[in-house]
């Protein structure tokens, strides 16, 4: 996916070292976004840590089963957040998408634009009837209180 402010592609574990930075120059806020992330990322998180992260969602996309995608800098020289496409844990949605955009990028409207430019994409590229936004259109706690998918 190409944008004048960005490109987005799957990660895998040659982003080690970027997405690192950019998850732990943005820790805090992971955390608060993301509060069923049973405290993801932790403030000692090492980088060999995040390269079995980055392994484990690269093979997940190899499966087929989940998809995590790096939102980089037009030149592919800087991570600037990430997308989730994953299978449903809860009932009612064939997907749930979630993405981020690091702290450095608050108020540059990086986060509006991408939000903008995924549910477009979900909308046109993928065959989901019906995809549910955690922490977007839906507060974690409400989806927290969701029946499980079986």
């Amino acid at each position: 996916m190409e944008h004048e402010r960005f490109h987005i592609r799957p990660i895998t574990i040659h982003d080690t070292v970027r997405d690192f930075d950019a998850v732990m120059s943005s820790a805090a806020r992971l955390r608060e976004s993301f509060p069923g992330g049973g405290g993801w990322p932790l403030d000692d998180m090492t980088l060999e840590e995040n390269l079995i992260d980055l392994a484990w969602h690269q093979k997940e996309a190899l499966l087929r089963r989940s998809f995590n995608y790096a939102v980089m800098s037009p030149d592919g020289s800087r991570q600037l957040g990430c997308v989730y496409i994953d299978p449903p844990e809860k009932r009612g949605a064939d997907a749930d998408v979630s993405f981020w955009v690091r702290t450095g990028e608050e108020g540059t409207g990086l986060d509006e634009e991408l939000e903008r430019v995924v549910r477009a994409w979900m909308r046109e590229a993928w065959p989901y009837a019906s995809v549910r936004w955690p922490g977007r259109d839906i507060s974690w706690e409400e989806w927290e209180l969701l029946p499980d998918a079986p």
